[in-house]
């Protein structure tokens, strides 16, 4: 039988993974699509990726946490863990470094053809590769599962004497 905690942790991963899509693939075009304001498009589909990342931030270590605890003693062996790292690690760039210095270019103003309005562009762009990437490792984890059934201690594993 597969366990609650397995069963908990691909709910928050779908959680994770579905709100990355949501935001990023769903409203966020619409917002864009449906507002004349791009200014305040952009202002709002910056907030919506900072809850995003906060969110994912939060799923991804509780699932760390959860997949640390439950994989046993050869756990650096097991690709799904390290997935959940390079996800939280590519939230962590964008968020820790990307994030501020478009923050920092928006606020200077950005005018069509400028130099920070290019540079704007790179990092935005660099930005939108490394959420597609969290997006595609984290949709290969839901498709697998966050835990393998293998990797699942049933009761009466953990009620075995040692």
């Amino acid at each position: 039988m597969f366990g609650i905690m397995a069963r908990i942790e691909n709910l928050i991963l779908a959680v994770w993974v579905g709100g990355m899509i949501s935001i990023g693939y769903i409203a966020v075009p619409v917002l864009f699509k449906m507002s004349d304001d791009r200014a305040l498009a952009g202002n709002l589909a910056g907030n919506m990726f900072t809850i995003v990342s906060v969110m994912g931030a939060i799923c991804g270590l509780i699932l760390l946490i959860s997949m640390w605890k439950h994989l046993g003693k050869n756990k650096f062996r097991h690709w799904r863990l390290w997935v959940v790292v390079v996800m939280l690690l590519l939230i962590l760039i964008s968020a820790v470094v990307l994030q501020p210095i478009m923050a920092n270019l928006k606020q200077e103003g950005l005018v069509e053809g400028s130099e920070a309005a290019a540079q704007f562009g790179r990092y935005h762009g660099i930005s939108a590769m490394l959420y597609l990437a969290t997006v595609v490792l984290g949709s290969l984890l839901v498709m697998a599962g966050a835990r393998s059934k293998k990797t699942v201690k049933t009761m009466s594993d953990i009620h075995k004497p040692d």
